[in-house]
């Protein structure tokens, strides 16, 4: 009988180093990196949606001269187009990003769309609202990028 606890005591100390062995610290996740091709990828559009948000003035001010014709012609040119890069850019995000860039894209569809329905009822006030809404979509989208001013040269 005088083995059993012995034979017990070996193995809680078993179990025991088991235990602390396997909660031991955490290992630190690294910060997402992006690797040369997607930085590539990602750089070929940004300048593009920058472009258009550089011009988005153009828009707001075709609202208040309710130059409806041109308003329609924006939204359907140059705003268009930067979705379009926008939704090129999404699969070379992070992972954590692209869902949230997914949604900022669908958001400016719905804003722009709301623009040119209040271009079509001549609404000043819902197009200015939306125009507001869908400059703000691009800005959310474009603080999702990765910092390119300190990426490597990709030529």
């Amino acid at each position: 009988m005088a083995r059993q606890p012995s034979i017990l005591s070996v193995i809680l100390v078993c179990l025991a180093t088991l235990l602390i062995s396997c909660g031991g610290p955490s290992v630190a996740v690294a910060p997402p990196t992006y690797t040369a091709t997607q930085l590539e990828r990602i750089q070929e559009y940004v300048p593009k949606i920058q472009a258009v948000r550089d011009r988005t003035e153009e828009l707001k001010t075709l609202i208040d001269q309710k130059d409806w014709i041109n308003v329609s012609n924006f939204i359907h040119g140059p705003m268009t187009e930067a979705r379009l890069s926008m939704t090129y850019v999404i699969p070379n995000l992070a992972p954590s990003a692209q869902p949230i860039a997914r949604q900022k894209t669908r958001d400016l569809l719905n804003h722009l769309v709301k623009v040119d329905q209040a271009a079509g009822s001549s609404n000043s006030l819902m197009a200015l609202n939306s125009y507001q809404e869908a400059v703000r979509d691009i800005d959310e989208f474009l603080q999702l990028l990765p910092d390119l001013s300190t990426a490597p040269e990709v030529s």
